[in-house]
């Protein structure tokens, strides 16, 4: 890789790591408990939860820059 692409991942790699610190510690509060103290299907559950309300978020994001786009 070029400088370039090695600063963009260093980038990318401490922000992720700020980010999943700070949302493992802020669900942890909210669940008071292990994650790996749940069964197979109750961390699936919450998976799925996770992932529909990452496509709503996009799907949002995408109506309002259409709607800011001439």
């Amino acid at each position: 890789m070029n400088p370039m692409q090695e600063a963009h991942l260093g980038r990318v790699k401490a922000e992720f790591a700020a980010l999943v610190d700070a949302k493992y510690r802020a669900g942890a509060a909210e669940h008071s408990g292990e994650l790996l103290a749940l069964s197979d299907s109750e961390i699936l559950d919450l998976a799925i939860e996770e992932a529909i309300d990452q496509v709503v978020y996009l799907l949002s994001l995408r109506e309002k820059l259409a709607r800011s786009t001439p």
